[in-house]
């Protein structure tokens, strides 16, 4: 494993710019307002000798009767446990104060490396009121400026030589990275946890709770998975605050770096239109794609209603008919033994290739089946075929005309290709390129 340093602090210190300016880009969500970053949010970090994870925590209130900043608190806290090195952030412009005091109090009891961060210094002016942070019985004290790069670089040099030595991880292209999408409140982060078997992220009932996304490994039947809990995906119109736009496009952006979209809907609400955008960015970005039917268990179901549920996502979702739909409790824990094993056999289908020969024979038989309309007077011949991708599989189709293809003939060659092939749970691509006959 690659080692592990933890950002920690009060909120609203720069613990998240810090991390953007270690990181090199702009991963976590930075913002003036106090309690931005709820979750721990992850990266690895390769720009420097030793290649390590840097953790992003939400802001340490070391006394607090608020639930979510106790939930906070106790994601601080793991974080700590985790980490080989921590960097505790304190703020230089506020000057010290009596919860610094409290969680330096609890650090000096951490049996690792802490380095005692004074944040927001852009120059030796400020650099002189830095000495009221000794007062912490500290042996030395690091002013920085996050937002400048001013000390980080000379910090890291510190850092560095303290990590522990590891063999570096082989690349494991047997990975699965699943990304948990859907509106706010739909129970992502629950569902994320039950599968787990632990509390990972913050799963409250308050929508808009997990605003970064949040990487989990997940060792399930002898595979290896990557567990990506995506910040709730609101309407435009509905995004108050400039954080939650942000948090739009950490989750639009945690689905072009999945395999699989688990769509969670809310049994309860039922579909809404936000949900069809939602499913519409999964299979846009080319992701094997879930239904995860989320709550199932506080509906008074009778015989139909698994039916009549179906039958509505079939119509709402007319552009993923091959996504298999699952009805779980993330709460209670109801069919969610189902979620992975369904995960790996969509998985299966998102990497099959298929053979030149076995393609084209299926594209024959359809072609002759249906021939292919004509274009500007003229007939339109395709040629062969072959896959030139997976994830998603993608076939590129010689034709005589590939600008006259139309849409309602592409849907009919993809579905003759699903009837020979399977291809269940994922999208396929047709690509149509001009050659002369072979």
């Amino acid at each position: 494993m690659t080692p592990i340093i933890a950002i920690v602090g009060r909120p609203n210190v720069g613990k998240s710019t810090l991390f953007n300016r270690i990181v090199g880009r702009r991963k976590a969500i930075v913002d003036d307002q106090p309690g931005v970053t709820r979750d721990r949010n992850y990266a690895t970090v390769k720009r420097y000798d030793i290649p390590f994870t840097l953790i992003d925590t939400g802001g340490f209130e070391p006394v607090t009767d608020d639930q979510l900043l106790r939930q906070m608190r106790e994601q601080s806290q793991l974080a700590m446990e985790e980490a080989d090195v921590i960097l505790f952030v304190m703020d230089g412009r506020h000057g010290l104060t009596e919860a610094d005091r409290i969680v330096a109090g609890m650090l000096r009891r951490v049996d690792k490396p802490v380095f005692y961060l004074v944040n927001k210094v852009d120059g030796p002016k400020q650099e002189l009121d830095t000495s009221d942070f000794y007062r912490l019985g500290v042996e030395d004290v690091w002013p920085i400026s996050a937002e400048h790069g001013r000390g980080v670089e000379d910090l890291m040099d510190a850092v560095l030589p303290l990590l522990p030595r590891h063999e570096p991880e082989s690349d494991d292209d047997s990975l699965t990275r699943i990304a948990v999408v859907g509106r706010p409140n739909v129970g992502k982060s629950s569902l994320v946890n039950r599968l787990l078997g632990y509390e990972r992220v913050v799963a409250n009932p308050m929508p808009g709770t997990t605003r970064d996304s949040v990487d989990s490994p997940l060792s399930w039947n002898n595979k290896n998975f990557l567990l990506i809990d995506t910040a709730g995906i609101r309407r435009k119109g509905r995004i108050s605050l400039k954080i939650e736009t942000y948090s739009v496009v950490d989750a639009l952006r945690s689905l072009d770096r999945a395999d699989v979209a688990l769509i969670v809907l809310n049994a309860e609400e039922g579909i809404t239109e936000q949900d069809t955008k939602i499913a519409g960015y999964a299979y846009e970005a080319g992701r094997a794609c879930i239904f995860v039917v989320n709550k199932w268990d506080a509906l008074e179901k009778d015989n139909h209603s698994m039916g009549n549920f179906t039958e509505r996502i079939r119509t709402d979702f007319k552009y993923l008919p091959f996504a298999p739909i699952l009805f779980i409790s993330a709460k209670s824990g109801q069919r969610t033994a189902t979620v992975l094993a369904e995960v790996e056999k969509v998985m299966g289908e998102y990497c099959k290739r298929v053979g030149t020969g076995e393609l084209n024979r299926v594209i024959t038989e359809a072609t002759e089946a249906h021939a292919p309309p004509a274009s500007a007077g003229r007939r339109l011949k395709i040629y062969y075929g072959t896959q030139v991708s997976a994830k998603p599989p993608t076939f590129a189709l010689f034709v005589s005309q590939p600008e006259g293809i139309h849409f309602s003939y592409e849907r009919y060659l993809m579905n003759k290709i699903r009837e020979s092939f399977g291809f269940k749970g994922t999208p396929i691509r047709l690509l149509f390129r001009g050659k002369e006959k072979r």
